[in-house]
């Protein structure tokens, strides 16, 4: 039996792609509402992994023409200085998302924080009524990681309507709502986690597998059904025996890549869709202003 090579879900792809129609989308808006785009990303302290994160950010931000009104807070500062911080950026009109990189300092309270965000300046689409509109079903800003996964699956036309979808995870940043999403779509939903019984015979039922667990090579090939779809949402960085750090995801690629119908890499995936997601989630908000 010849192996079988799985076909690559390549988000940065579709991310570019995404980028330029945001880009022809603002060039057509800003003349009707007088102003491009703005997005806040509040980052403290000097987390390195962040801080790359943030400039990807407004990289991306600058691609499309979306104004960046990021700022860079010391590590010492305060819950109310980083509360007066947000009810600025809520009033101002220039800005149409706010962000708080996470994870932030122990001594700062990051639910507070999102709470404070008004639910249409929610880029990040976690604030409680963005996430109560999901369970309900209605529109409103979307969780930027789950979201790209769905568009993902999308562009590749993956069925998901029938189909049994397992996700392993349940964080409220990516589990449970891209849970919720999958359920929206007509799929069967698991979710699995570290607690969860024999994983592998949950995994191994799976028509759409998604890792988001956050653990290095979790999934491995005999726990995936041959022919499979296989999202790693896992963003973990290793370091090999001779100290060459490296990206690598919640899934054992080499093994499962000869398996799976489909497959994302790390990095490549995953990871540019959130990009993507957090700039189409600004642009909706500029969008719904010109409707005012």
């Amino acid at each position: 039996m010849e192996t079988q090579t799985a076909k690559l879900l390549d988000g940065k792809a579709l991310a570019n792609k995404i980028q330029q129609e945001l880009s022809a989308a603002i060039k057509e808006l800003q003349p009707k509402i007088g102003r491009p785009p703005g997005l806040a990303v509040l980052m403290v302290g000097d987390n390195p992994a962040s801080a790359a994160y943030v400039r990807g950010k407004e990289r991306a931000c600058q691609k499309v023409g979306i104004d960046s009104f990021g700022k860079h807070f010391p590590t010492e500062t305060t819950q109310a200085e980083l509360e007066e911080v947000i009810a600025a950026l809520n009033n101002d009109e220039r800005v149409d998302g706010i962000l708080v990189q996470l994870p932030l300092p122990n001594h700062l309270d990051a639910v507070a924080l999102l709470h404070q965000i008004v639910p249409e300046k929610d880029a990040d689409g976690l604030h409680p009524i963005n996430l109560g509109r999901l369970v309900r079903g209605e529109p409103g800003l979307r969780s930027c990681t789950p979201a790209g996964v769905m568009r993902l699956l999308q562009e590749y036309a993956i069925p998901l309507r029938g189909k049994h979808a397992v996700v392993v995870g349940r964080s409220i940043l990516v589990g449970k709502p891209l849970a919720l999403m999958l359920l929206e779509a007509d799929a069967t939903v698991s979710v699995a986690h570290s607690r969860s019984h024999s994983l592998q015979s949950i995994t191994t039922n799976a028509d759409i597998l998604i890792a988001a667990a956050g653990r290095p090579g979790l999934i491995t090939a005999d726990m995936v059904k041959p022919g499979a779809v296989v999202v790693d949402v896992g963003i973990n960085r290793v370091t090999d025996s001779s100290g060459e750090s490296r990206l690598v995801g919640d899934v054992h690629f080499e093994s499962i890549a000869g398996i799976a119908e489909f497959i994302t890499p790390v990095p490549g995936g995953v990871g540019p869709m959130t990009v993507a997601i957090l700039l189409q989630n600004t642009v909706n908000s500029y969008s719904q202003r010109s409707h005012r």
